[in-house]
């Protein structure tokens, strides 16, 4: 039970389910209390202690039904299930559901009919066979069955018998055995098929198949094309059920695995139709550093002592030191003046570094954003007037025409906010540093130096191409405390964060 409860706490996280420790105990003791027996009151238990929003809920709604799926694991026609028991929902959502095993399989030779109060054999003295509709009288046209030998392996005589419930326990504990909720990509459902075949005993099988097949017995070779047409059916219907297990604990992990990816490539390789897992990957680290760096300091009794608010405190001790101060550290949350060229090579990089800022709102609440190619103008406005996607399209709209000049861009800086840089400030310039040939003006970068507590420089080519062609980031990196390449998110998740874990 716990294993199973586990996994399906797993399938909800791959599915953007936030469920913590806490919440997954509380989904144990719901289990306990309410029971397997009844699925609706068992999901409805889940749902209470695992599902937060509305969003989560549907999420949550479409994982249970997919994950305690029943699919029916049966060698011949389909027949109808018998009760279930407690333990077997646990079963199928590991590997293979539970299905109702029947008293035998065509062609073993018995079979129960009713009528006139008695049974009759399925041979009766002149050969012919009685029907199973509840008319006892045989038709002139039946004839007796043909005679069919013993099957010698153990999963062919799973498969003659029929049980569909000892087929399906069988199934289940070779999934678990394969872990195949691990299941990655699409390309091993074929791979996983064949190792549950493995286990299930499909070599034996193959080799009696194959044995049978070449016999000179014709009991033999009905049993052999029994065989083989009842192992294709349960090779199918395995594959089906990998493949619904794929979709259910891989969709999610792929589409993680594509978003990990795109974190580490270069942005400027990266295509429009990823934008959407992009927008994923940078809300999810900007969660991840809120929480990081969001958190209030407590000032706890250890430390070092604050000797002059010691002394005021405790006048009213008649100078006695009987209450003692601790010195603590205030986080001030910092100013950020983000300055990003906006021309047509760096354009996608001053995107996401808008973004990935306006993403921080709780710990970066003070972001003044600035935009140039020759002429700067602040766009800090915009984002406060229109939502995060709407601001940034303006704003490459507006302000992405033209050749860069970095020089002019400065003097433009100088007049619109230089008056407001004290040393709480950050300044993040994102840019080539390709000048064009114009006057880089690194004076006034010297100025901002001087006035700031940090000026960060993010360049987003590597760092062999710097000071090659019309680049001059050379003589910017003189005036700048921290010069980074940032060709990817990754790159510009590790400045964000050092950014936030040195202010203090």
């Amino acid at each position: 039970m716990e294993r199973t409860l586990a996994n399906f706490v797993r399938a909800l996280r791959m599915a953007d389910v936030r469920v913590s420790t806490a919440e997954t105990l509380d989904a144990f003791r719901a289990a306990e209390m309410v029971g397997w027996a009844d699925r609706q009151r068992f999901k409805d238990a889940l749902g209470a202690v695992l599902s937060k929003s509305a969003d989560e809920h549907a999420a949550f709604d479409a994982c249970f039904d997919q994950f305690f799926h029943f699919d029916d694991f049966e060698s011949g026609a389909n027949r109808p299930a018998t009760d279930k028991t407690d333990d077997e929902p646990l079963d199928a959502a590991n590997g293979a559901p539970p299905a109702a095993s029947d008293a035998a399989a065509p062609g073993e030779g018995e079979s129960e009919s009713q009528g006139g109060g008695g049974s009759n054999n399925r041979e009766d003295s002149d050969g012919s066979e009685s029907a199973e509709s509840g008319v006892n009288q045989p038709t002139p046209t039946q004839h007796a069955p043909q005679p069919i030998s013993a099957p010698a392996s153990p999963l062919g005589r799973m498969l003659m018998a029929d049980d569909r419930t000892a087929l399906s326990m069988a199934i289940s504990r070779a999934a678990r055995a394969n872990q195949l909720e691990n299941i990655k990509v699409f390309t091993q459902q074929g791979l996983y098929t064949r190792r549950i075949l493995d286990d299930l005993g499909r070599a034996e099988l193959i080799d009696e198949i194959g044995t049978l097949e070449s016999a000179g017995a014709a009991p033999d070779r009905r049993l052999a094309g029994e065989l083989r047409g009842r192992y294709d059916r349960l090779r199918a219907q395995i594959r089906d059920h990998v493949e619904s297990q794929f979709l259910l604990h891989a969709d999610a992990q792929g589409e993680r695995l594509r978003e990990d990816m795109l974190r580490s490539a270069r942005l400027a390789n990266v295509s429009r139709r990823n934008d959407p897992l992009m927008r994923r990957a940078i809300e999810r680290m900007a969660r991840q550093l809120v929480a990081a760096h969001s958190r209030k300091r407590r000032v706890t009794k250890r430390g070092r002592l604050d000797v002059p608010r010691m002394i005021r405190r405790n006048m009213r001790h008649d100078a006695n030191m009987i209450e003692l101060a601790w010195q603590s550290k205030r986080i001030d949350k910092p100013k950020v003046f983000a300055i990003c060229d906006v021309s047509g090579s760096v354009a996608l990089y001053a995107r996401f570094m808008l973004m990935f800022l306006y993403s921080l709102g709780d710990v970066l609440p003070q972001v003044r954003a600035f935009a140039f190619c020759s002429d700067l103008a602040e766009v800090t406005d915009l984002f406060k007037q229109h939502d995060l996607d709407e601001a940034i399209r303006r704003t490459l709209a507006e302000h992405g025409q033209g050749s860069s000049d970095y020089g002019h861009a400065l003097a433009d800086f100088e007049r619109l906010a230089l008056a407001d840089i004290d040393r709480r400030t950050t300044v993040l310039i994102l840019g080539d540093a390709r000048n064009n040939e114009a006057n880089p003006r690194t004076d006034l970068l010297r100025k901002i130096y001087d006035r700031s507590r940090r000026v960060i420089w993010l360049n987003p080519e590597p760092k062999v191409s710097w000071d090659t062609g019309d680049s001059v980031m050379g003589r910017y990196r003189a005036h700048c405390h921290q010069t980074n390449e940032c060709g990817s998110l990754v790159q510009l998740e590790r400045v964000v964060s050092d950014l936030l874990r040195s202010v203090r």
